[in-house]
């Protein structure tokens, strides 16, 4: 008789980077599937895709949760009306404003709180860090401090550690991983502003087009413009 796979807690916002994070987690997981629902832009677009994400890969269990203090608190475009989305700029250096103030500690937290009754193994997240927006809690020195927290805040018989598995990749890398993984980006959202066709000029559909355009492969969700955005590739990882 077989032992049971671990419980591995998988946040999916419903983007490609945390559905190829969950693809690389249903290998050796059994899933307990989290979405955050903080009052962004595409709220309601993005947990259609989770939902259906979560059908996809059979999720033994799936819980949404809400931070609506995060839109009350604001600072950011993707949760401030008032605040325009930015049409991309891919090479910036400052933090835009897209940037959710303290966002993924608040998503980690919730993360671990139901890992730690479910007496999961792993959270898995899918930041990556060089082709972000620049945002700084995708750093993996932010993940490595988060796990001494995991540790000291914890009982001591918990035993739960943050993976990220694709946080050194290059956005290009995750589109391949996630194709040679049957990865269904059919069913995935990333438009900071659109829900019904994403915008493609976004910092979000920028990234996400460049890496499409640099893997050779045709994102299969609907735009309405598709710019250029590749760049000469080096050698891969």
């Amino acid at each position: 008789m077989s032992t049971p796979r671990a419980w591995a807690v998988v946040l999916a916002s419903g983007g490609m980077d945390s559905t190829v994070t969950l693809a690389l987690a249903a290998q050796e997981y059994r899933l307990a599937m989290l979405h955050i629902a903080y009052g962004q832009r595409t709220e309601a677009r993005e947990l259609k895709a989770f939902h259906a994400l979560a059908d996809f890969y059979q999720a033994e269990r799936r819980l949404v949760a809400r931070l609506d203090h995060l839109k009350q608190i604001g600072g950011s475009s993707l949760t401030d009306p008032a605040l325009a989305v930015e049409r991309a700029h891919l090479e910036r250096k400052d933090i835009p404003s897209s940037y959710v103030p303290f966002r993924n500690a608040h998503l980690l937290s919730i993360a671990v709180s139901w890992g730690e009754t479910l007496a999961a193994r792993k959270i898995f997240i899918g930041a990556v860090a060089e082709d972000s927006s620049g945002y700084p809690d995708c750093r993996p020195e932010y993940y490595e401090a988060f796990n001494r927290v995991i540790a000291l805040g914890t009982k001591p018989e918990t035993c739960i550690e943050i993976a990220t598995p694709v946080i050194h990749w290059r956005k290009s890398e995750i589109v391949r991983q996630g194709l040679a993984l049957k990865a269904p980006f059919e069913l995935t959202w990333s438009c900071y502003q659109a829900e019904d066709v994403a915008c493609g000029v976004c910092d979000s559909c920028a990234l996400r087009l460049r890496a499409f355009q640099e893997a050779g492969a045709e994102d299969p969700i609907p735009y309405a413009t598709r710019p250029v955005y590749a760049r000469a590739e080096g050698p891969s990882r």
